[in-house]
């Protein structure tokens, strides 16, 4: 199978509903009973206004008593609502699709009795289709689509038309009858399949967004764990050194064997055994400033060291472009960098047959990493998608094989891609060749290349002079 964005985050983050995203068939619960309430005393109010002005000012004759009984009943079911319910009410699946159906069927009644699609308020029967659109799940969408179509056509066969007090009848020429009816069936197909594409990126996105934060969050709180257990190894030297010191006093003295020169050897051996291992957590005395900056180079090998124990070789060729400097420009160790990179460098290691090359290169404009696999690229179809949430592909059985249990989101390369462009990098996601031609017999790299360069002013760290291996500690809030 040709190599997909989907970048599988697994290793770095929890599952979806780990993060607390709802599915989609928990969306429809996000819709207030409130809100559908207020936005049908707005109908009602304009169903009033409507038939009042039909009769003052056009003079058209309409059996007001039924009108005044399609609208009392919405008038009814919104009391009900209103004292059945809690305010902070919110709708299921089922009790949201039935309440749009009754909606659509009150407004269906109310254009019965008004002259059916002579009408003009008759394109009102589109708006309780989008909001299910919006809000609820394919099938409850289709069952009110159905519904409406099927009520816009039995009003516009039968209906009770408008006449006005001479008796005549306003009937509108059969060719705009059908065009309206026309206009009202493509409108509630397209109006509901746009409106249901937006929504579903829109939640689409807000979830990725959601995940991209909550990873960052993370690498960030690594990132910082780190400059405390420099801290702590500082701090914690001195009492270790008078520990050491005091105990090998006593075992000065306490010349004979005995228990308490046992007891002090081993006080002694427990010392050094903690400075070792603080001096392995951290380098004592200063603050460590490796943890803020680092050579470019050291920092791709960092965001690597996950992957170099999962069967495929990852090669680094680290230097300048020809003609420049040969020093590596000090980054910054951004979380946004680190996991930047790690995730594009998981996919690259996921994808690969056996070989990975990640190329850190620099001038004086610009400094960048390129990484390439021998897999067997993106796929076309896939290739100008690259970055989108939750972008899904087909798994071959081979695909399957090489990578069981894999059901990558599509996150992967999005939160890269989000990451790291946040940090003021340009990403480009290629192909070293046709992704349909055989492997070339040379063996060289032909899969997927990506590419992330940023501009050398942007990604430098600030210079602390001779000095900048090591820093004084600096506070840590509580």
């Amino acid at each position: 199978m040709a190599q997909l964005a989907t970048g599988d985050i697994s290793v770095f983050m929890p599952e979806p509903r780990q993060f607390g995203f709802p599915e989609a068939t928990e969306r429809s619960h996000w819709i207030r009973l409130r809100t559908l309430i207020w936005l049908r005393w707005v109908a009602i109010t304009g169903q009033l206004i409507a038939i009042t002005v039909a009769q003052a000012a056009f003079g058209i004759i309409l059996n007001t008593g039924l009108c005044l009984l399609a609208v009392g009943i919405a008038i009814i079911a919104n009391l009900v609502a209103i004292f059945v319910y809690p305010e902070n009410k919110r709708l299921t699946e089922n009790e949201a699709m039935l309440m749009l159906l009754f909606d659509v069927s009150q407004l269906a009644l109310l254009i019965f009795l008004t002259g059916g699609l002579n009408n003009p308020f008759a394109l009102l029967m589109l708006t309780p289709v989008i909001i299910a659109a919006t809000a609820l799940r394919l099938k409850s969408t289709l069952i009110l689509g159905v519904s409406a179509v099927c009520l816009v056509s039995f009003v516009s066969l039968f209906h009770i038309p408008l006449r006005l007090a001479d008796g005549s009848i306003q009937h509108l020429p059969d060719i705009f009858l059908f065009g309206f009816w026309a206009a009202i069936i493509i409108g509630v197909g397209f109006l509901g399949i746009y409106a249901r594409r937006v929504t579903a990126e829109v939640n689409s996105m807000s979830d990725a967004l959601l995940a991209t934060q909550m990873a960052l969050a993370r690498e960030q709180k690594l990132t910082d764990l780190g400059g405390v257990v420099a801290a702590a190894a500082h701090e914690l030297g001195t009492p270790l050194a008078t520990i050491k010191l005091v105990s090998s006093e006593m075992i000065t003295e306490l010349d004979a064997p005995s228990d308490m020169r046992d007891d002090a050897e081993l006080i002694r051996d427990q010392a050094d055994r903690c400075r070792d291992i603080l001096r392995s957590m951290g380098r004592a005395g200063k603050d460590d400033l490796h943890m803020h900056s680092a050579p470019l180079g050291t920092l791709a090998q960092y965001a690597a060291e996950p992957h170099q124990g999962r069967g495929k070789v990852i090669h680094f060729e680290i230097g300048p472009l020809p003609g420049h400097d040969d020093r590596q420009p000090i980054v910054m160790r951004q979380p946004e960098i680190i996991h930047g990179l790690r995730n594009l460098i998981q996919n690259a290691v996921d994808f690969a047959k056996k070989e990975i090359w990640v190329e850190v290169f620099w001038d004086d404009q610009k400094a960048g990493v390129r990484i390439a696999d021998d897999g067997r690229g993106f796929s076309p179809q896939e290739l100008g998608r690259i970055g989108d949430p939750f972008m899904r592909g087909r798994r071959t059985s081979g695909e399957s094989k090489r990578r069981p249990g894999y059901e990558g989101m599509g996150l992967g390369l999005f939160i890269a891609k989000t990451l790291l462009e946040r940090t003021g990098a340009e990403l480009s996601f290629t192909n070293t060749s046709d992704p349909y031609a055989p492997p070339p017999s040379d063996g060289k790299n032909h899969g997927a290349l990506v590419e992330v360069i940023w501009p050398i002013g942007v990604i430098s760290a600030p210079s602390h002079g001779p000095d900048a291996a090591l820093g004084e500690n600096q506070p840590f809030d509580a």
